[in-house]
């Protein structure tokens, strides 16, 4: 992140530079159309590259700052500076109303919904007598600055061009923030799916509106500046074509990175201006050509380059170290412990029904605190239904589930999390492109209170240091401290494994649980695996073990319970499990 903000506030140096330079009165123009739908694609950066969510209707976002401003100005003369914020305000209603309706959607039904209600907002203005129809409003006046006893007029030349980019990059600046940020690694989850999110304690529902309302927000102040630039507006600028065209952008310059926004809007708007000019003289006839070149270059593209143009030289760019700067943080909040003896988990007669088929009939058992209990049984036996019943991924058909006294068994797995119960899974989830600390920082989510705002604003510092403290204390606990500013994605399956319960200490569990760590492990990584469930026992913790592995599961367990065809069948410790003869018939087929 560092890296991606020095190059942003390297731009912000040049932007005075470039408005001083003796550039024709052209490519100002052409700038300031650059920096106005980069500013777009910076929101589809954040909702479609980060969030996994596709969206073709923020040119109708656009449409609502550059309506809004327009009709304002001119039937009551409002400050434009003014109708910024009304348009704001506007904006964020309608992307909240469609968002709590689209986002609900999955597969291809999100894309489908916002190409909908990009139609619906086209036909809208463009049928409306109050907004001019299809001819639009006329007649707007530029931005001006009061000074002293008159103003400035910021026109359409270089004084606009400093004010689109200075308002670019304070967006750009922002993002980075954000992402760099509690929430902003929470929206890093979205897109790997929302299981992982959830069981971190994240809401992936109202952060994918979130992130929606922000995408929408960046296109409506393009859409306020778009109006006072060109000063006029009409529906043609904010119909589906223009919707396409933005994603278009942040696609060819690469949808997951705040630069590749900026790429895409110069190459395609420069590309676009040439492309018009040049293909029907090649041609010898009239025609929008550019649009079969663009929809090719698309397909190669995601073909050959499928994180964009500005993957290739984000990849050429020296990866330097996260600056360590929390090393005199201050302690995250610690969650109250259960007393030795004390009954962390108690499972009561939980059952879950698939149709006619009977997954968990009626399985009890109880976890005492700083004791580990294994979850065993041979395949099928209905294992991990049990562990996702327990953790609040699948609803129960009947049954009760009792953490430190209270009753959980209604609860989602997000709110289970925030109890003090923290899990990892059977398959690992982790965010490959993030670092193993900013992963493992990810699980101490629900020990922290910065929003959205106060991440973009940067006023989180002091907390995010003290999460990333708080990482790299669990990290060296389990012994992977030299693996901290190490890619997730580069690792070998151990040392996943590892990341993975480091994620979930971060979380200062009371109730530890663990979905076959061990699954992929070499010998020597399965001995360094239960010297760190030794040592976690040793320091208090409870932990629920789903493994196959009988070795592991012998050596350190207390307690053993037995699963078999979604039943219970037998309970006991190591060695009295080992000596039930219905046990070897469960696992061998024989008694003998």
């Amino acid at each position: 992140m560092n890296k991606q903000k020095l190059s942003i506030w390297l731009l912000a140096a040049a932007v005075p530079l470039i408005a001083l330079a003796p550039l024709p009165d052209f490519w100002i123009a052409q700038l300031n159309y650059i920096g106005l739908y980069a500013l777009v694609c910076l929101g589809l950066v954040l909702l479609t590259g980060v969030g996994g969510l596709t969206s073709f209707g923020q040119a109708a976002f656009v449409g609502i700052g550059a309506y809004t401003t327009a009709w304002l100005t001119l039937n009551t003369g409002m400050s434009p500076w003014l109708t910024l914020f009304v348009g704001l305000g506007l904006t964020a209603a309608s992307a909240l109303l469609v968002g709590f309706i689209t986002l609900r959607m999955s597969g291809h039904y999100l894309p489908l919904a916002t190409i909908a209600w990009g139609l619906a907002l086209y036909y809208l203005m463009g049928n409306l007598d109050a907004l001019g129809k299809y001819d639009g409003l006329l007649g707007l006046k530029s931005l001006s600055i009061p000074w002293m006893n008159g103003s400035i007029d910021i026109g359409q030349g270089r004084l606009f061009f400093v004010l689109t980019w200075a308002i670019l990059i304070a967006g750009a600046v922002a993002l980075l923030n954000l992402l760099d940020s509690r929430p902003g690694r929470a929206i890093r989850s979205l897109k790997g799916g929302s299981q992982m999110a959830e069981a971190m304690g994240i809401s992936t529902f109202r952060y994918k509106v979130t992130i929606f309302v922000i995408a929408a927000l960046f296109a409506s102040v393009a859409g306020w500046l778009l109006a006072h630039f060109q000063r006029t507006v009409n529906p043609s600028a904010f119909g589906l074509k223009m919707g396409i065209e933005y994603l278009f952008m942040a696609v060819i310059g690469g949808v997951g990175h705040v630069w590749g926004a900026i790429v895409g809007a110069a190459l395609i708007k420069l590309l676009d201006d040439y492309l018009q000019v040049a293909l029907p003289a090649l041609i010898g006839t009239s025609g929008s050509y550019e649009v079969i070149v663009f929809g090719v270059a698309m397909v190669l593209v995601l073909k050959y380059l499928p994180d964009g143009l500005w993957s290739v030289v984000a990849r050429k760019l020296p990866k330097a170290p996260r600056h360590v700067d929390w090393q005199n943080a201050a302690e995250l909040p610690a969650r109250s412990k259960p007393a030795m003896g004390d009954v962390v988990l108690k499972v009561d007669k939980i059952r879950k029904q698939f149709g006619g088929l009977v997954a968990v009939n009626d399985i009890s058992f109880d976890i005492g605190a700083g004791q580990i209990v294994g979850l065993i049984g041979p395949n099928g036996a209905g294992k991990s239904t049990t562990f996702n019943l327990i953790t609040g991924v699948l609803s129960k058909t009947s049954g009760q589930v009792l953490f430190r006294g209270q009753d959980i068994s209604a609860l989602p797995s997000r709110d289970i999390s925030r109890q003090g119960m923290a899990r990892t899974f059977q398959h690992v989830k982790m965010i490959p492109d993030m670092t193993v600390l900013e992963n493992v920082a990810l699980g101490a989510y629900t020990r922290g209170s910065s929003g959205v705002v106060s991440s973009m604003l940067r006023t989180n510092k002091s907390e995010e240091q003290r999460m990333m403290k708080e990482a790299q204390r669990q990290l060296e606990r389990i012994g992977m401290g030299a693996y901290l500013h190490e890619q997730a994605g580069n690792l070998a399956m151990g040392p996943q494994r590892l990341m993975e319960i480091a994620r979930a200490l971060c979380c200062d569990p009371a109730l530890l649980l663990l979905d076959e760590p061990a699954a992929g492990l070499r010998h020597k990584e399965k001995q360094g695996l239960a010297a760190v469930l030794r040592q976690l026992q040793g320091e208090g913790m409870s932990i629920l073990l789903v493994e196959h592995d009988m070795d592991l599961v012998m050596d350190v367990c207390d307690h053993l319970v037995v699963m078999e065809f979604g039943t219970l069948l037998t309970r006991g410790t190591p060695a009295e499990v080992q000596a039930n003869p219905a046990v070897r018939a469960a696992y061998l087929g024989t008694e003998h």
